[in-house]
């Protein structure tokens, strides 16, 4: 019997060791983000020897992120089972059983839990809340009790166990425990508000307006005192206290925004269906707010908004925007809509003022930089605008518009080529159609730079056509195509698109005319084109745009009757 004994020693021996090394890799291999090689592991743990609970334990976490619900729940049981007072595996079966929504096991799982760790407070919270889910109010509130000698008497766990009580149909004890914490704390008018909001819930009203006209007698701006006057007021739809109330709570200065902007809209709401959207008292009670002087930006951009809706006049919004950038001069969508009014008004210098700013408080705006661009180039002042779109290239990044990111390479090429810097533009260029591929405007500048230099004309044609598919009556898109056609020789269809553009353009430009006069010259009609250039050279001594040294050339066309290039 003694040698049994002992081989069976040296087996269990021989079991465990092999279960340890092998457990000891399953961690080792779960450190390394290794899941599956540890997840085999452990399977090979319970399958040596399935009395020991570690793997156990690790396996239902395994199974748990694979979805597999049964399987988790049961290596969790088990693992309980074989150390029913580990706490870890007793707080994570409450999780799968919570997860499955098994809240009975769940709760029995927790109780357990606190019986073995009385430290663990936020077990009876969790206790709290779970027996309540289970509509078992006596226990719900008999872990808030046993929390209560952890903590103390609080707000938060008298109003729980009020809020419990009420449910429980027990007004006597939802009105005490509201009670016992306002006698508690005599000096704090928010828990007397609090015990007679209870009061009010629970049937006793008189009582309950008796302490409120008793509060606001002490604090006149108590804002929960107020708050219930006013749903008081709603409920006995007494009209003029309620509204006489709704200004004083809109004009505490204790009052929060978000009560400040639920109760503008129950005030819009009540002018849209009783005044006939009559926005006088409305209007009249942003400005009175807007007065204080510790308001907060959201209600003029609130007030902005509504005047928006009502159709003002942007001469009347203004001046709200601009109250919202003196409470808040980094607020960036009141100086946008700032920025598109003066865009409107074309007071490019606004514009300009206002982006400058911007730079300052919203320094990664992109929208801003574009703006004050754009601005500066429609006044000519390239160097500047060059300055604010480099500036706002600085910001781009993934999450940016791309129409914008587009639109900024693209006035970049064409100020760089005005500059003369026609590679840079071209690079430009290029830029702005990796972020957008199909923006007309720089493919036809694009395409039509590309024609006056005579090079990548392949390239250019393709661009054009483009345009002209996207937009087949734009005669500039047109002129393009067909001044790109007449480049590559091939005058017969550059006619047909000049023709299309002299049809779609009544009041043609100089330069277009005398592409126009060109093309008719090459296709063997040189009446047709002298006349051309004729009307060309008449419009271009109308337009100080064009250059002196272009209109010499086109007398020196029409003396010849001659193309000449240059």
């Amino acid at each position: 019997m003694a040698v049994v004994a002992a081989g069976m020693s040296c087996l269990a021996q021989d079991k465990a060791r092999r279960y340890d090394a092998m457990f000891l890799e399953a961690i080792c291999q779960r450190e390394k983000g290794n899941s599956d090689a540890a997840f085999d592991l452990l399977r090979h743990c319970v399958e040596t020897d399935s009395t020991r609970s570690e793997a156990w334990f690790y396996l239902s976490q395994y199974y748990a992120s694979l979805k597999e619900k049964e399987q988790s729940l049961a290596c969790g049981k088990r693992a309980v089972e074989l150390e029913p007072a580990n706490p870890t595996y007793l707080e994570s079966l409450a999780d799968v059983y919570i997860n499955q929504r098994d809240y009975r096991k769940a709760a029995d799982m927790l109780e357990r839990l606190y019986d073995i760790n009385r430290d663990r407070d936020d077990v009876l919270g969790m206790l709290a809340s779970i027996y309540e889910q289970l509509e078992d109010y006596d226990k719900a509130v008999a872990a808030l009790t046993r929390l209560e000698v952890v903590e103390g008497k609080s707000e938060r766990l008298s109003y729980a166990k009020s809020q419990l009580y009420t449910q429980m149909g027990n007004q006597q004890a939802a009105i005490r425990e509201m009670k016992q914490l306002a006698e508690q704390y005599p000096n704090d008018l928010n828990y007397r508000c609090m015990y007679a909001n209870t009061l009010y819930k629970n049937g006793q009203k008189k009582k309950a307006l008796a302490m409120y006209e008793q509060i606001l007698g002490e604090e006149p701006d108590n804002r929960v005192a107020q708050l219930a006057m006013l749903a008081y007021y709603h409920d006995e739809n007494d009209t003029l206290r309620q509204r006489q109330m709704t200004e004083r709570i809109l004009l505490n200065k204790e009052t929060t925004l978000q009560d400040r902007i639920a109760l503008m809209r129950q005030v819009i709401g009540e002018s849209e269906k009783e005044e006939g959207g009559d926005s006088t008292r409305v209007l009249q009670m942003f400005r009175r707010m807007m007065a204080l002087p510790d308001i907060e930006a959201d209600i003029p951009l609130f007030c902005a908004a509504y005047m928006g809706l009502k159709k003002m006049p942007t001469d009347s919004i203004r001046p709200v925007l601009e109250r919202v950038l003196e409470i808040a001069p980094d607020n960036a969508s009141a100086r946008l809509q700032l920025v598109s009014f003066a865009w409107q008004a074309e007071d490019k210098e606004r514009v300009i003022a206002l982006c400058q700013d911007a730079r300052q408080y919203n320094p990664d705006e992109m929208a801003f930089y574009y703006y004050q661009g754009i601005a500066y180039y429609q006044k000519q002042d390239l160097d500047q605008a060059l300055n604010a779109f480099q500036n706002g290239i600085s910001v781009i990044n993934e999450q940016s518009n791309p129409e914008i990111v587009s639109d900024f390479y693209a006035v970049m090429g064409d100020i760089m080529h005005q500059r003369g810097r026609y590679q840079e533009a071209f690079a430009a260029y290029d830029s702005c159609l990796q972020w957008k591929d199909d923006n007309l405007g720089c493919l036809n500048n694009y395409a039509y730079y590309l024609s006056e230099r005579g090079e990548q004309l392949e390239k250019a044609e393709q661009m054009s056509f483009r345009t002209i598919k996207a937009e087949p009556k734009n005669a500039t898109y047109l002129d393009t195509y067909a001044w790109i056609l007449f480049m590559q020789r091939r005058y017969s269809e550059a006619r047909i698109y000049i023709d299309q553009t002299l049809q779609c353009d009544s009041d043609s430009s100089a330069v277009l005319l005398e592409h126009a006069g060109d093309i008719y010259y090459h296709v063997g009609d040189r009446e047709k084109a002298v006349a051309l250039w004729e009307q060309a050279l008449e419009r271009a001594s109308d337009s100080s745009e064009v250059k002196d040294d272009r209109k010499q050339v086109l007398i020196r066309k029409i003396k010849l009757k001659k193309y000449l290039k240059e």
